[in-house]
Order: C-alpha cells, then structure tokens, then sequence
C-alpha cells in the first residue's frame, strides 16, 4: 500500500532545511538553573514505571530464520501490521498540532522543525510498540521505513535537487538514529536527563527559556503515560494513536484513552 503523503506545510523555508541537528553533547554547566525549574514537577510515571514486556518464546526454526536477517511468524499477519503502521506514522504526522508547538516552542516553520516535532513523536510511538514483543518490533521498522518514504517525497515537492537530497537524507539518518539513543537514555532517567535530551536534540541547543524545556518534558511524560494505557492489541492492529495537547485542558482525560475500533480484517 503506497504511503499517503499530504504536505502540512506550504510556507516552507528551503535554506532553513539542513542541517537537521547537531550532534550530541553533554549539558553544560550553564544549564544548572533549567534542575531546579524542572525539580520536583511533574509526578506522572515514567517509562522505568511502565510494564515491561514479556519475551516471546519461538520455536528453532524461528530463531535460525530470525538470525538470518528475515522475520519469522508473527502474531498477526504483516500486512495487516504494516497497515497499521502506516496508520500510525499518519497519525504522528496528520494529528499533530505543528502550530502549537512553533508558537509554544518559538520554533520557524520550517521543514526542520517539521521533523525534529515529527521524529518526537515517531520515537514515543516506537517506545510503544518495542512493549508488544517480535510483532511490536515488526511494526516499529514498517514505521520508520513509512517515516523516510515521506521525508524523501517531501523533499522531491520541495524541489530539492536529488543529489542534495540523498546527500542530506544520509545526515538525517545519522542524525536521527542518534537522537533515538539520546531520548531513550532521556525517558530511563529522571526529569534532569529527560529535559537534557530534548536541550540537545529537539531544540539544537538554542533553548533560552526553561519554561518551554519544563514544558516539553512535561508533554512527554504524559504522552508516554497515555500511549501506555492504551491496549497493545488495538495498536497492533488499528495504529490508531491520539496525542494529547500539548497544554493540558483536562488533565484527568489523560487516563481515559478513546478505544479504536476495527473489522475482522483488522481495519
């Protein structure tokens, strides 16, 4: 099933693309003003909290064919997961408030910011599903492929010429893989850990203002906390994930998650 690209943006500044972060570097000492903001905030669970998922027992022949580098019998069928994985990269791409997050963030708008919200979100839905053993993790690389798939077509729409693109999607690629390290060390640790990866990555290092770092940390801890009430069967075969706003309305809304629905084909 081809991927269903919608460009969000059309205000888009081209020479604001690249590069897309910087690499990893602990905080300074500069930063020790933003621990006693963010000491002490925010009593949601953490991911150390969340149930840790069980290993899958798989038969000999599983694990040969695993070894070899192809997947093996999953839970429910690929295509119905990949479908569903679709679904979910859409979700993280199509019911994602973008303008919250510049205005709130003092982010431009710009395709930049577009992926480094995007990635965000890509990566609390991957936390997710790595819960929902082999076929989780499945969907966890269907994911990111539908996630380059969109970055490389946004750049052609852009106009990017392609030696630049491919040029760039190699950097993006690196970049992001080391903004995944840099924000699982983050959630395993406290708030202080946390809010020092989003410094890092999410804002580049150019946050001035510890109210939009407390903020996010904040964003994350509850959106991780509802994404972890939600049942691991209907993600596995639905994608349909909701995000909670990034200032709260409702606070007590985050522990009832709306239930997907879908047919016996799992759609």
């Amino acid at each position: 099933m081809a991927l269903l690209v919608r460009v969000l943006r059309n205000r888009i500044n081209i020479s604001q693309w690249f590069p897309v972060c910087s690499r990893l570097v602990p905080v300074s000492s500069t930063q020790g003003q933003w621990g006693r903001a963010l000491s002490g905030t925010f009593q949601l669970s953490t991911t150390k909290d969340s149930p840790q998922p069980v290993e899958e027992k798989v038969g000999a022949f599983t694990k040969i064919i695993e070894a070899m580098g192809f997947t093996g019998p999953l839970k429910y069928s690929k295509w119905k997961i990949k479908i569903a994985a679709l679904r979910m990269y859409t979700s993280c791409v199509e019911k994602t408030d973008f303008e919250e997050f510049f205005l709130r963030c003092q982010m431009p708008d710009t395709f930049n910011s577009w992926f480094l919200i995007t990635l965000l979100h890509v990566w609390m839905c991957l936390v997710r599903m790595k819960q929902e053993g082999r076929s989780g993790k499945y969907m966890c690389r269907i994911i990111v492929h539908f996630m380059w798939e969109d970055v490389e077509q946004r750049g052609r729409v852009m106009g990017v010429n392609s030696y630049i693109l491919k040029k760039n999607m190699i950097l993006m690629t690196n970049n992001f893989y080391a903004a995944i390290l840099g924000y699982d060390e983050g959630i395993l640790s406290d708030d202080h850990g946390l809010a020092a990866a989003l410094w890092r990555t999410f804002f580049n290092q150019k946050c001035e203002d510890p109210r939009q770092l407390e903020l996010l940390v904040e964003y994350v801890r509850k959106q991780m906390q509802y994404l972890d009430s939600m049942n691991g069967e209907d993600l596995l075969l639905t994608g349909e994930v909701s995000w909670r706003p990034l200032v709260e309305k409702n606070p007590q809304s985050i522990l009832k998650p709306h239930s997907p629905t879908y047919n016996d084909e799992g759609l």
